[in-house]
Formats: C-alpha cells, sequence, structure tokens
C-alpha cells in the first residue's frame, strides 16, 4: 500500500527505463534512500521485453491509453501558498502508428489458450526462416572471465543463487534462470519456479523441423511464453560504455549474453556475409586477392588513423562515402567498408566520424567472438532489471502500477520538494530523475522531437541460410531514396531465448520520415515474402516468410537540452527513452553526465 511508503527519500526515480535504472542503482549503491516508481505494470519503459501474449496485452494498453483524459487534479488542494505544480502526463504520447498483421494459418480447431488472440489479418507482407542455439559468450571481469547469471529471486537486501543451477561454459559461471516482470506495489525484479521452467533452455530434440511443418497462429499463442520481444533493438559493443559499466558495477553477474554471429550486407537484391576478422578476409570467396590485400591495408590504416593526420587531411569537410572513392578501394570495398563496418550512410557521416566509427567496430572485434557485438539473452529489457536489481539489493523500494500526479515546487528556491502521488501522498526528496515521457504538453512545448520507425517479423527461416541454424544477424539496407534513411536489421535465433523454435525474430529500425509501415515495409518487401497456404507446399521458395508483424513508431528523445523543458526545477534531472543507434552509449552518457553529486553517480563503478 502506498501509505507504507516513508514519506522522504534522498532521490526519486520516475520511470524504470535504462538510464533511470543506472542512475537509481548508483545512488542506492552509495547510501542514498531511494524510491523508483513507474506508471506502467512493467519494468523497461521502451526499453522492455515481451512475452508474446504480453506483447498483445501491451497493444491493448496502448489503445486504451490513447482514450484515457486526464482527471481533475485532486491533489491542488495539497499545494500550499508558497508552492506551485507541475502536473505530470497521464498518457503515454510516445508509440505511434501501431499496426499489427497476422500471415500465420489460424486453425479454427485448436484452441488458443492465450487471452487477447488477434485475428488474422489479410495484408502483403513477408516472413523468414528458423534458427536455434548458437554458443553463448559470456561478460568477463576485468581480468576477461567474468561469470554471468540470469535474475533470481531477491530477498530483501540479499542475492540468492541456486548451486545446482550453474553451469560452465567457456569458463564461465552461468545461471538458466530468467529474471520476470514485479507484482504490484513495493516489488523488486523476481522470478518463479513456473516462469523459470518455461524460460530456460530445454534439453529438446533440436533436428531441424521438416520443411513442410506448418506453423500456425494458435501455435504461437501457445507457445508465447518462449517469445521475448524488445520495443527497441539495440546491440552491445564489446568495448563499449555499458559493457564496461556491467563489468566495473558487477551487475553483469544478473545477465547472460550471446555474441552476435554473423554481418550480412544487402547487395544488387541478394543477402551476403561480411568477412570480419583477418581470417574471414582471407578465407573469403567474395574478394579477390587484391582486394583482400586493399582491404587489410585501409583497416589497419584506421585501427591507427590518428597517427596519420597527412591521410585524411583536407577531407575533414566531406562524407566519409566520399573519402572512401579517394582510397585505393575498389566499389564492392568500399560499399563493405561504409554499410557493414562503419554501419553508416552515404550522408550520414563525415570523413572522421566514419573513422572513429570503422576503428571502434575494429576495436572490439576478438574480446568476445568473431564480430563486435553482444545480445543479452532473453532481450534488451533484461538490462534495466539488472540495474533495479542492484538498487534493490542496496535498499532501494520499487513501486509498479504507481503513478505521480504532480511535482512540488517551491516558488521561493524554484527548486522541487515533493512529489504527490496516485494515493494523494506527499513523499518529500532532495534530488528527483523523470523520463521524459511523464512530462506534459504543457512543459514539452518548446521541444523538437524525432521519431524511430520500428517493426518487429516472426519469421520462418533465416534470411541468409547456411549449414548452421544457429545464427544471430545484423545487416544494414541502404537507403536508396532521398530524404529516407539506411533501416538496421537484427536477425535473433531461437538460442537467444527471444522466439520459439523453429521461427526467428526480427527487428527492423530506421530514422522515421514517414510512419514505420511506410519507412520499412520496402526493405521488408525485398527480404520477404507473404506467407501463404499454397506457398507451404513449395520448397523452393527462397526468401523467408512472415508469420506475424508488428510496425510502431516511438519517441527518441534524446539529445534534447533541459533548456527546451518549460520552467524545469533544478534539481529535476530529465532521462531520454531510446535513440536510433545501434550500441546504448546514449543511456550510459546520460548516467556520467547528470548534475547529480559526482559521489552518487560514480559510486556504482567503484
Amino acid at each position: 500500500m502506498a501509505d507504507t511508503l516513508p514519506s522522504e527519500f534522498d532521490v526519486i526515480v520516475i520511470g524504470t527505463g535504462l538510464p533511470e535504472s543506472i542512475i537509481a542503482a548508483a545512488c542506492s549503491r552509495s547510501g542514498r534512500r531511494v524510491l523508483h516508481v513507474d506508471s506502467r505494470s512493467y519494468y523497461g519503459g521502451n526499453w522492455a521485453s515481451f512475452s508474446f501474449s504480453g506483447l498483445l496485452s501491451w497493444l491493448k494498453e496502448h489503445q486504451e491509453n490513447s482514450d484515457i483524459e486526464n482527471d481533475s487534479p485532486v491533489w491542488q488542494d495539497q499545494i500550499l501558498e508558497n508552492e506551485e505544480a507541475i502536473a505530470l502526463s497521464r498518457k503515454d504520447k510516445t508509440i505511434q502508428h501501431v499496426e499489427v498483421f497476422c500471415y500465420a494459418s489460424q486453425d479454427l480447431h485448436e484452441d488458443v489458450e492465450e487471452a487477447g488472440a488477434l485475428q488474422k489479418n489479410h495484408a502483403l507482407v513477408t516472413s523468414a526462416n528458423s534458427t536455434e542455439a548458437a554458443d553463448s559468450s559470456f561478460l568477463p571481469m576485468e581480468d576477461e572471465s567474468l561469470s554471468t547469471m540470469n535474475c533470481e529471486m531477491l530477498t530483501e537486501q540479499t542475492p540468492s543463487s541456486d548451486p545446482e543451477n550453474v553451469l560452465e561454459v567457456n569458463g564461465a559461471e552461468v545461471t538458466g534462470e530468467k529474471e520476470n516482470h514485479c507484482d504490484d506495489k513495493t516489488c523488486v525484479p523476481s522470478t518463479s519456479a513456473e516462469d523459470v521452467s518455461e524460460n530456460v533452455p530445454i534439453a529438446e530434440d533440436t533436428t531441424e523441423q521438416p520443411k513442410k511443418n506448418r506453423i500456425t497462429y494458435s501455435q504461437i499463442i501457445k507457445e508465447g511464453r518462449r517469445f521475448n520481444i524488445d520495443l527497441v533493438s539495440k546491440l552491445l559493443y564489446s568495448r563499449g560504455l555499458l559493457i564496461d559499466l556491467l563489468i566495473k558495477s558487477n551487475v553483469s553477474r544478473y545477465a547472460e549474453f550471446k555474441n552476435i554471429t554473423r554481418i550480412l550486407a544487402f547487395r544488387e537484391g541478394r543477402v551476403e556475409q561480411v568477412p570480419c576478422s583477418r581470417a574471414d578476409v582471407f578465407n573469403s570467396k567474395q574478394l579477390t586477392m587484391v582486394e583482400k590485400r586493399m582491404l587489410m591495408k585501409f583497416l589497419t590504416f584506421c585501427m591507427e588513423y590518428e597517427k596519420y593526420p597527412d591521410e585524411y587531411k583536407g577531407y575533414e569537410d566531406i562524407t566519409f562515402y566520399e573519402y572512401l572513392k579517394t582510397q585505393k578501394l575498389t566499389p564492392n570495398l568500399q560499399y563493405i567498408v561504409l554499410h557493414s563496418i562503419a554501419m553508416t550512410s552515404e550522408t550520414a557521416s563525415s570523413t572522421i566520424d566514419g573513422l572513429k566509427a570503422t576503428r571502434n567496430f575494429l576495436h572490439c572485434l576478438g574480446r568476445y567472438g568473431n564480430t563486435p557485438f553482444l545480445f543479452p539473452l532473453y532481450g534488451q529489457g533484461e538490462l534495466p532489471q539488472c540495474f533495479c536489481r542492484m538498487c534493490a539489493v542496496f535498499g532501494g523500494i520499487y513501486c509498479l502500477r504507481h503513478s505521480v500526479q504532480c511535482l512540488v515546487v517551491d516558488k521561493e528556491s524554484r527548486k522541487c520538494k515533493a512529489i504527490i502521488d496516485q494515493f494523494g501522498q506527499r513523499i518529500i526528496s532532495e534530488h528527483f530523475l523523470v523520463e521524459d515521457s511523464y512530462f506534459s504538453e504543457n512543459m514539452c512545448s518548446r521541444v523538437q522531437y524525432r521519431q524511430i520507425s520500428r517493426a518487429v517479423l516472426i519469421t520462418d527461416r533465416s534470411v541468409l541460410k547456411t549449414d548452421s541454424d544457429q545464427q544471430i544477424s545484423i545487416l544494414t539496407v541502404p537507403a536508396e531514396e532521398p530524404g529516407t534513411f539506411a533501416v538496421r536489421v537484427i536477425e535473433l535465433c531461437s538460442s537467444t531465448m527471444t522466439c520459439m523454435k523453429g521461427t526467428y525474430l526480427v527487428h527492423l529500425t530506421c530514422t522515421s520520415s514517414k510512419t514505420a509501415r511506410e519507412d520499412l515495409e520496402p526493405v521488408v518487401q525485398k527480404l520477404f515474402i507473404p506467407y501463404t497456404e499454397m506457398e507451404i507446399e513449395n520448397e523452393q521458395v527462397e526468401k523467408p516468410r512472415i508469420l506475424w508483424a508488428l510496425y510502431f513508431n516511438m519517441r527518441d528523445s534524446s539529445d534534447i537540452s533541459r533548456s527546451c523543458y518549460k520552467d524545469l526545477p533544478s534539481n529535476v534531472y530529465v532521462c531520454s527513452g531510446p535513440d536510433c543507434g545501434l550500441g546504448n552509449d546514449n543511456a550510459v552518457k546520460q548516467f556520467m553526465s547528470q548534475e547529480l553529486p559526482l559521489l552518487m553517480l560514480r559510486s556504482v563503478v567503484k
């Protein structure tokens, strides 16, 4: 109950996204009293991951949320003469243009056990093939051997582990448990035996399913807990800021990771694998011997480009694409470097930015595998929960489904002094962190938001079939028309614990120029084909088939100056939602740059 909450804290955090969760963990670990609240019923905000039935519930909540009207402020009676209130929004306006399509066969004779199942929608889309388990890659400690484990049941302030669930993989200890979303009020991340049994890898027959085996929508619903579908699609650079923070803070013990196994390119209507390491380059059949030498020479230069300023001096004001044309690189190599290594576009990056991106890619190679990237098992939504777990272990109090009505501001000092929650309780604090989506339209009237276009597909096989069905892939599809943006495609197999056996989970992301479907459907049609009953029997179909698709636009509130927010008190700090970038550096930079006392912020890495 809300009336059991203490009436005073050192820090109140509103929203459980990744930046807020990192800062809450830092504050709690430094000994501050932390209250972490979220009006949603799940952790992570727009960083969350859902089972399939959970995603259907999220879609339903989004639809209902759009109909919410802000009630009359009953808390006005609690505002004193020397105070004023900043009302917070009850509507989440960060998600727009939601469109859902189901192409899988719906067997009407099968009982759909999960509530919220969508009826089949006959529309044009596409799909993909199945893959499975890949070898896990685990974060090392600072001595390069770090043990990671999935989240488990928390007692008050002491983490627990079950020795029987610990197993040794590549010299690292991991556990096979899955952290699930919390209950209601004043709770901490937890999991139940039922959840664990539903989500841990099960020793089952891993033989490939017959090509003619039909995957129905009812089957997807029944296996819904096998899915962990991210609202935001990101990867972790193996030497990125978030990996360093996870290791130094020891939060990584709450998570488990896999290495991205391949990087793909889309050229002339075909998907092909890009060589990453030195061995890949010299073993590649796509490159001639001359091209291999050219590529290795250029990549060697990029690793230490700052030592050779004469090589790029005079090119700083042109794009990286134009700079590559001046180098001794064939068009084939220029394409690989631009889209699959620097992961930029013809117009997006300057020469210096492109060289930095290429160096970062090369610097991350080989730390945990053959590519620079890691992916958290059970989805991106595990990461905010890991930091929430640390905050709870050190005494932080968590309340989900707990909304804040307003911030109470002292007129004289212009500082926030308290919040008033949904039960009318006034809770005092010294510092306040608020996720951007909680601010009202009036407070954000001067803010210019960007948008992210997102698509989530469930497909029946991989975009590039190989001998192994254990592939986790990233692919960049360049923009073809002016004013549009390159589309990033991340394809996850069932070994990532994000989809059921026999399917792939495909995430598409780009900066919005139109609605998500308008931005992404052209790429979907290039890579996939519609799933129809007639094509099930056709074993010669080359492209994967889509079973289910979701399109939506998400607000990008990153890189917005606090001066854009109207009358923001000096002790209220704003955290943004996810950005469109591939990595999580923006979230960590918010943690490093917030104006809270340094002791409070830095202690998490000590």
